[in-house]
């Protein structure tokens, strides 16, 4: 198995699973001009998808998804409470929704219903759904199994659970979102207060902070690779978010060391395949 972050951060969310049997995009927040570009750029045709899973209706995790629908025949992975809020458009043209229409016109017949704590598979990889706090009508994350190889992948979460702890066990791989500086954030003067305040509150986004008191007192040391995503490209820097990390991985106390790569996704390009 191995996966790469075709981009992660505001302006859209996809991340790429892939066997030599099975590929599948974890959410399509970029364009679908720009996944197509981002998908040749490490190897894949649009038509090689078999799914693509849909963790929530937020833009930066669907606003391709309708067009790049049209460019393969794979089926969507969705929620019910997901897909109803996919279909809800705020623009209206008299009584008609004209974009939710053709949101639901593109998922008709290729929809698979998913629940929270249902597996399913998709070729040969097997997918665990599990809840993450965001203030989304039903927000997952997933750990992604095939070959005794364990990955994990969820953003835009306000704060780590206990169930999200447990999920995080035994990984090999973590995808895992490290989106603000709670002082650049503060101090963010293009964030209105109430967007600070979203940002910051229990069902908003994991801080740099927060990752880092993760990594240094929960994170078992198993998963050689730590992917930082959903950076914010307005309240976070690359360098700091990386530097913090790094440090809380270095303080860990446990009996052995962890021997853990992190890597910086990037929201302008793919990251480099990493691989089991």
């Amino acid at each position: 198995m191995k996966f790469t972050l075709l981009g992660s951060g505001s302006t859209g969310n996809a991340v790429l699973i892939a066997t030599e049997k099975t590929k599948v995009l974890i959410d399509a927040g970029l364009s679908a001009r720009e996944i197509c570009r981002r998908l040749a750029a490490v190897g894949i045709e649009p038509g090689e998808l078999d799914a693509v899973i849909i963790t929530h209706e937020h833009s930066d995790h669907v606003g391709g998804l309708k067009n790049l629908l049209a460019k393969t025949r794979c089926r969507v992975y969705i929620s019910g409470e997901t897909e109803e809020a996919y279909y809800t458009h705020r623009r209206w043209n008299g009584n008609v929704d004209e974009e939710g229409t053709k949101r639901r016109d593109a998922l008709t017949g290729r929809r698979v219903e998913i629940k929270t704590g249902n597996d399913f598979t998709v070729g040969d990889i097997d997918f665990e759904p599990f809840t993450v706090p965001h203030d989304a009508v039903d927000n997952f994350g997933f750990v992604a199994k095939s070959g005794g190889v364990r990955v994990a992948a969820l953003t835009d979460f306000g704060h780590v659970t206990q169930l999200i702890r447990e999920k995080l066990r035994n990984c090999d791989a973590i995808i895992i979102e490290s989106n603000h500086s709670r002082d650049m954030l503060r101090a963010c003067p293009v964030y209105s207060w109430s967007l600070k305040q979203r940002i910051a509150g229990r069902r908003g986004h994991l801080s740099n902070e927060d990752l880092a008191d993760w990594l240094q007192n929960d994170f078992d040391g198993t998963a050689r690779h730590i992917v930082l995503a959903h950076l914010s490209q307005k309240a976070n820097d690359r360098h700091l978010a990386l530097i913090t990390a790094e440090t809380a991985l270095k303080m860990r106390m446990p009996l052995f060391p962890a021997e853990t790569t992190i890597t910086l996704s990037s929201h302008i390009e793919p990251t480099a395949w990493i691989s089991f």
